[in-house]
């Protein structure tokens, strides 16, 4: 039990740490690690029948998917934010199916898209971060 406390303050901390010296690019790689770390943990607890674990589970990964479109800027790219907005409120569906159905494997689905838009952000240029970071200024 104490270990687990431990691990979880650690966590927390590193965390913390994380987001004190991160860029916007580097949050948003954060925020889809969520996703993915919260949906392995929700398919645990739906598989335990853990219903108190899985509710706040598909709480945060709700939440986090709902902070990953709000991060969106119509500005940039106005087809791909329409496309990425539609896709988030999918995967918000089906995480809702998950917990509604107790079915895991609904969230093997939210991973895989998930890992796909992880992919393709995390092989954004640090020219192209660079170019962001000086539009934003």
């Amino acid at each position: 039990m104490y270990a687990k406390k431990g691990i979880r303050a650690y966590q927390k901390d590193s965390l913390r740490s994380d987001l004190a010296s991160a860029d916007p690019h580097r949050i948003i790689q954060l925020l889809m690690q969520g996703v993915l770390e919260r949906c392995a943990q929700a398919k645990g607890a739906i598989d335990r029948r853990d219903f108190e674990a899985k509710a706040e589970l598909l709480t945060r990964i709700t939440d986090i998917i709902n902070a990953l479109n709000d991060a969106l800027d119509p500005e940039v790219n106005p087809e791909l934010v329409e496309n990425l907005s539609s896709l988030y409120g999918y995967m918000n569906e089906r995480v809702h199916q998950a917990g509604l159905e107790m079915r895991a494997e609904i969230l093997d689905e939210v991973i895989s898209l998930m890992l796909t838009i992880k992919s393709a952000w995390d092989q954004i240029s640090d020219e192209a971060k660079v170019e962001a970071a000086q539009a934003r200024s």
